[in-house]
């Protein structure tokens, strides 16, 4: 399993972040120039970019919306869940149900300052520092455990993160989507979804420009067939593996993307109900 050292709790402004450049094109606050500066050479190339933002946080609240209200999901944990914007997971699964677990997880030590904050007087919700890929740390850390129950269904989301990490048979996308499943309970839901692209000039520009701007903290833009096997054994939720502004739309005029040079791509698997 991936080991490194120690989490760094600096912030460091001269260095961007996925964290802090998804929260820029969301029009947060919490960023800093290097991150904007970052953001603009990236629009250069693949300038769907902010709609993209956009229309991954809208999939990650229809989401959260369907499994609160329809399937009875009442605990969350969500990897890389970056900084607190409008409308996140335990705003929208606590209007459905106002006893409903959250954990986020992220190793970004500015999410866990803002969200420590924002969560402080809600018992039920936390923020804990940890790198995605570090399942067993996760997973037995005290907070986990005193909110989310493993024997009881849970939704695990992976949203918009998989691309932050480089591919390895021990801690790449598919081994830690792996190491998950195997501690859910049948019933439980994972949310997938990472950027990906059909042209092969913008996944290496991407990717390169990535890695160098955040300094390593990047895996790659990936193929839609990349992303398809994260969800083998899982029953896959209508309408299936999509482009997720397109994923049960709120309704017939919701923003979809507009160009394609890149899009963020996944959907919801279900592990399967024992017989």
């Amino acid at each position: 399993m991936h080991s490194e050292k120690q989490l760094s709790t600096e912030i460091d402004a001269n260095v961007p972040t996925a964290a802090r450049m998804y929260d820029h094109y969301l029009g947060g606050k919490d960023n800093y120039a290097a991150d904007r500066a970052a953001c603009e050479e990236l629009d250069k190339v693949v300038p769907s970019t902010r709609r993209l933002a956009l229309n991954n946080r809208r999939f990650l609240q229809r989401v959260v919306q369907t499994l609160s209200a329809e399937y009875g999901i009442r605990q969350y944990l969500d990897h890389g869940s970056g900084l607190p914007t409008q409308d996140n997971v335990h705003q929208v699964a606590q209007r459905i149900d106002p006893t409903t677990h959250v954990v986020y997880v992220d190793n970004d030590p500015m999410v866990l300052v803002h969200g420590r904050a924002l969560l402080e007087q809600d018992e039920r919700t936390t923020v804990i520092h940890a790198d995605m890929r570090e399942t067993d740390q996760i997973f037995g850390h005290a907070d986990t455990k005193r909110l989310i129950d493993f024997d009881e269904p849970v939704c695990v989301l992976f949203n918009s993160v998989f691309h932050c990490i480089p591919d390895s048979d021990t801690d790449g996308p598919l081994a830690v989507a792996r190491r998950v499943r195997e501690r859910l309970a049948p019933g439980s839901f994972l949310v997938m979804c990472q950027l990906v692209s059909e042209d092969p000039e913008v996944r290496a520009f991407v990717t390169n420009f990535m890695d160098q701007a955040t300094q390593g903290h990047w895996g790659r833009v990936r193929e839609p067939k990349d992303v398809e096997t994260y969800f083998e054994g899982l029953e896959i939720l209508e309408p299936g593996l999509v482009e997720v502004s397109t994923w049960r739309p709120d309704t017939e005029v919701a923003p979809r993307q507009l160009t394609h040079e890149w899009i963020e791509f996944g959907g919801v698997g279900r592990i399967p109900l024992e017989t």
